[in-house]
């Protein structure tokens, strides 16, 4: 069933754990998602980057997402990961989007604050929510430890100002596959999620240990980003399958399973099975 972004917040909230937000590229890779969560009675996220969208990929992707909505029995949700700018925001609205992801972190507070208030209320006047981020997330390629980490204080300020239902926040985690394992600071995340009404992001979810996702989660995590680990999921198959297989359909089977079994780990990781 197709719901809003809110909606499936909420469900995370009233049971306690974190919804896995699984970025999709293609129809493999949706496919390998809605037969997990399907399999597992699992909400879900699906979001696409903000790039498909502004290139007109999400123009092709869009419709296998609705329709895997359409069909699946339990609550699906789709969201714009990391808008970059008002033209891919209104092309995900565009596209269905039932949830919005509006990226400005790397600005200074104030105008932060000011653009991301401006999405929240595009966005709203046709009912969809909003994710907003503080304290910028970067990449894992970088290889170097995160020692700052989004202040308490401003995200109290920044929710209220702006009115995101969700907050991706910087507490250790990057982008990428981690060449070293990222230490995440729970304390703050549960600081944070204590102080503000808006659900808690953790973004950079691929690599991080176990241990700490489930802490991270018992601190008031909501919504878990995976993203690179489910294009490595896809791509081992692909390229470990035998050539003599010249059918597409039948070449992507192994992968959408690989899919699937990726997003059976996260859904359970997450605690996220049963909660449909």
């Amino acid at each position: 069933m197709f719901v809003t972004f809110e909606n499936i917040l909420k469900i995370a909230e009233a049971g306690q754990f974190a919804v896995p937000a699984f970025n999709v590229y293609n129809m493999e890779t949706v496919m390998g998602v809605l037969a997990a969560a399907e399999q597992m009675r699992a909400p879900v996220i699906m979001q696409s980057y903000s790039r498909l969208f502004s290139w007109g990929t999400a123009d092709y992707l869009a419709p296998c997402v609705l329709e895997a909505a359409k069909r699946a029995t339990v609550p699906l949700c789709f969201h714009l990961d990391h808008g970059a700018d008002e033209t891919a925001v209104l092309k995900a609205l565009r596209n269905g989007c039932s949830g919005i992801m509006y990226d400005c972190s790397a600005k200074p507070f104030a105008e932060n604050v000011a653009n991301t208030k401006r999405i929240v209320d595009l966005c709203g006047a046709v009912g969809v929510t909003v994710e907003g981020e503080l304290g910028h997330i970067g990449s894992a390629k970088d290889d170097q430890p995160v020692l700052a980490y989004t202040d308490v204080n401003e995200a109290v300020e920044f929710v209220e100002k702006t009115g995101v239902v969700a907050l991706a926040i910087q507490v250790g985690t990057a982008h990428g596959r981690y060449k070293r394992a990222p230490e995440v600071n729970v304390a703050r995340i549960a600081e944070i999620h204590a102080a503000i009404p808006a659900a808690v992001v953790l973004h950079g979810g691929s690599g991080i240990p176990d241990e700490q996702v489930r802490a991270a989660i018992a601190a008031g995590i909501r919504k878990v980003n995976f993203g690179t680990d489910i294009c490595y999921s896809f791509l081992d198959k692909v390229f470990e399958t035998s050539r003599d297989i010249v059918a597409v359909d039948m070449f992507m089977r192994d992968a959408i399973d690989n899919v699937k079994q990726f997003a059976i780990e996260k859904i359970q990781l997450l605690g996220a099975d049963g909660k449909a």
